[in-house]
């Protein structure tokens, strides 16, 4: 999947009158949730579905915003991304789009009308021969624009308009970014990935911490929890560090991601008062060898299994760090590790 940064990024041919074109959709897309995947498959299989006999068609394409044009127009608003731009990206290439236009939103962006914005951008920058946006589509100055401002540009100007409606879940709630954030800020994490239709994914950079954690047999890789993402409540979770492709390199080639069983720790450690801020701290299960400071891991948080405790004493917690490990182990399916030695660990 191409991905464009800026309309001077975009290839002139793609908006040649005789080139291929493109089947467009605009979004957010925080999360590329179930709702998401709906328009986003529709657009992909009317790309693949009009190609012509010489095999030539339409391109897929999504353009997307970053920051969230909410933060922009009220930036006092507290509104945690689910997604980092990169995971927002991943996931898209996931649904198989030919490529993404990531447009850099702004005050003066928003000031568009509606008819500007999809002529603009839409029709002659990407070439739009059809245009697929869900039901509560909002676009152009104060939002002024929805499905059927879109249906009368597209009917004056020869695009076809696609409106999909509200994918709903079986309950009937209709699938949502808002919904994700309430089941992640509940610490239900089974009900936000099937909402996402995947697991909910913490980006970040490994960063030293107090180095308690190898003293014990318990290292841990660190990440700083305000640069994360959306980070659920405090407590400790079963869930996945995932290492990149650039991470597994064997003789100049890439190995692929690798995907490590793991105990995440969520919070500041109530037992020590060392620690003031809230960190993200994962425990590879059984290993003692991994040296990840520096490096860019995802964690996947599949399941809580308890709220962050204080412990009165190193062996009462020690107790029930052993008896997290396997937990962990139990809802990954994994086997349970031999413990670790501390004059075994020889990084983090």
């Amino acid at each position: 999947m191409e991905i464009w940064y800026g309309a001077e990024q975009v290839p002139a041919a793609l908006r040649d009158p005789d080139g291929p074109g493109s089947i467009v959709t605009v979004g957010v897309f925080d999360g590329v949730h179930r709702g998401h995947q709906a328009i986003l498959g529709r657009v992909v299989e009317r790309a693949r579905r009009e190609a012509g006999t010489d095999g030539r068609r339409p391109r897929a394409i999504a353009l997307t915003f970053d920051p969230h044009p909410a933060v922009v127009h009220h930036p006092e608003t507290r509104l945690p991304m689910i997604t980092s731009l990169a995971d927002r990206l991943e996931s898209l290439a996931a649904t198989g789009l030919d490529a993404v236009l990531v447009v850099h939103y702004t005050l003066a962006f928003a000031e568009q009308g509606p008819e500007e914005f999809v002529r603009d951008w839409l029709e002659n920058l990407l070439g739009a021969r059809a245009i697929v946006v869900g039901d509560d589509v909002r676009f152009g100055r104060g939002n002024c624009g929805d499905a059927n401002t879109l249906r009368q540009i597209g009917q004056a100007d020869g695009i076809d308009v696609e409106i999909v409606a509200d994918v709903v879940a079986p309950s009937g709630r209709r699938w949502s970014s808002t919904w994700v954030r309430e089941l992640l800020e509940a610490g239900d994490m089974r009900g936000a990935a099937a909402v996402l239709g995947h697991v909910h994914r913490l980006r970040g950079t490994v960063i030293r911490g107090h180095r308690r954690g190898r003293e014990f047999g318990f290292p841990t890789a660190n990440l700083d929890a305000a640069t994360a993402g959306v980070v659920p409540p405090d407590g400790v979770y079963a869930g996945w560090l995932v290492r990149s492709p650039e991470a597994g390199v064997v003789g100049g080639v890439a190995t692929g991601e690798e995907r490590l069983p793991a105990a995440i720790s969520i919070g500041t450690n109530p037992t020590f008062d060392d620690v003031p801020d809230r960190t993200v701290e994962a425990h590879v299960l059984g290993r003692a060898d991994l040296n990840l400071y520096g490096e860019v891991v995802v964690i996947e948080l599949v399941e809580r299994l308890r709220p962050m405790l204080a412990f009165d004493g190193l062996e009462p917690l020690l107790v029930q760090m052993r008896q997290d490990v396997r937990d962990t182990a139990a809802v990954l399916g994994v086997p349970e590790p031999e413990p670790i030695r501390p004059e075994d660990v020889t990084a983090f």
